[in-house]
């Protein structure tokens, strides 16, 4: 997953509303007045699809929208590259609003703005597998030779080297959804959308084609709009989530936000079931590392000690982290020699966690260990710390529900952390 721009959003998405039926702007008004979808309907017979979403999506980020059937969520993906218009709102891309664009432009934005990845793959069954994933390329009027090198190139990025004259019939269904990603990224679309592309698959090849698509991104650094269903799937792939329930945005955030401050019932009842130290990384829940040690003496050392409100702190060199310190040990080696150096001093040695490991793997770690935790990087850079008490707070709502020895492990984590 990669970071998001810092400069304007790719896609802005201002005041959208859809309302589905013979006379959509006779219903708007009723709409404004905050009619529930039941109550339109019954009055109108007209549908409310999506009602004043406000979005921004950056260059570079997956940005997922979910909810359950009827929510919304596909009904705004093909907002995008306009396959349904609005009833009222502004859709921009780049800063130019794809309303405007008339059919000609609107043919070449989709043709070389946007690809998508479809949930029943959308393969065209008398081609090969080849000329599946050349078509959009042959449609934008590439030769032949040209379009067939790159189709190949992509084929063998998806792990289907070989596959080239097979027909769709003649492959799996996660095979079919590799084309069908092959297909969207060989026409250098700088947008994919994809819409519940994995739904169909079987877990574990689903789960196969979330890892695919994460790696392929850390390369491709595509803007990737991913519709689905499941929140676990969700937080695995999604920079940022948006969450969608009868046509209105309830949430949008970063998964941790989402996991840890649910904006209300309906996103509750979601995360609820959320096995979070599966789904959490250190570095989402760590805190800033306050109290670290540079001095070059123990005298030094000794003073920043005393300035901070704890009695320990991480020692960092120019090498990076080297360990734990204790306030009383700096007094008793001063009493000694005030000018030694830091270097020998026998600092207490700790075993860093890294920022990307998972919750689950650091639970034990933390149990056993005096001190919070010091988060460190690959480059040996100290990130963060993570104590027990927090780890607790984090995970006490997960562990409400679970069983009594759970309850009992997260008890243990709250009373070891003095």
């Amino acid at each position: 997953m990669t970071n998001q721009s810092s400069t304007q959003p790719l896609i802005q998405i201002r005041d959208l509303y859809k309302v589905f039926g013979k006379k959509p702007a006779n219903v708007m008004p009723m709409v404004k007045e905050g009619l529930s979808k039941d109550e339109i309907l019954a009055k109108t017979g007209h549908t409310v699809g999506l009602k004043a979403i406000n979005l921004d999506i950056h260059q570079g980020e997956i940005f997922v929208i979910m909810g359950l059937s009827g929510s919304g969520k596909s009904t705004l993906i093909r907002h995008f590259n306009r396959l349904i218009d609005p009833t009222e709102g502004q859709i921009l891309v780049e800063g130019i609003d794809v309303m405007k664009l008339n059919s000609k432009e609107l043919e070449q934005f989709r043709r070389n703005k946007m690809a998508m990845v479809f949930q029943r793959f959308g393969l065209m069954p008398h081609r090969t597998v080849l000329e599946n994933v050349a078509y959009g390329l042959s449609v934008q009027g590439v030769d032949k030779a040209s379009r067939n090198a790159k189709a190949n190139q992509w084929l063998e990025t998806v792990g289907l080297s070989g596959y080239e004259a097979q027909y769709p019939s003649q492959l799996s269904g996660g095979q079919q959804q590799r084309v069908g990603l092959a297909r969207a990224l060989c026409t250098d679309a700088e947008i994919l959308l994809m819409d519940e592309a994995f739904s169909a698959l079987d877990p574990l090849i689903r789960s196969e084609m979330q890892d695919q698509l994460i790696e392929l991104q850390k390369e491709l650094h595509k803007t990737i709009i991913f519709i689905t269903h499941d929140l676990d799937e969700a937080l695995r792939i999604g920079d940022r989530i948006a969450i969608l329930k009868d046509g209105n945005l309830i949430q949008v955030g970063a998964p941790v936000d989402i996991l840890l401050n649910p904006a209300d019932d309906y996103v509750e009842a979601f995360v609820k079931d959320v096995n979070r130290p599966r789904a959490l990384t250190v570095e989402t829940v760590m805190k800033p590392p306050a109290f670290r040690l540079t001095a070059d003496t123990i005298g030094e050392a000794l003073k920043q000690m005393k300035q901070i409100p704890a009695n320990y702190a991480y020692y960092v060199t120019d090498e990076g982290f080297q360990g734990v310190v204790c306030q009383e040990a700096l007094e008793d080696a001063v009493k000694t020699d005030k000018d030694a150096p830091m270097e020998d001093f026998q600092v207490e040695e700790m075993t860093p966690i890294s920022p990307d490991a998972l919750l689950e793997s650091i639970i034990p770690t933390t149990m056993e260990s005096d001190f919070p935790l010091p988060v460190v990087d690959a480059d040996g850079d100290l990130q963060g710390e993570l104590s027990r008490s927090h780890l607790a707070g984090v995970l006490s709502d997960f562990y409400t529900d679970d069983a009594d020895n759970t309850e009992s492990q997260k008890s243990n984590l709250i009373n070891k952390d003095k």
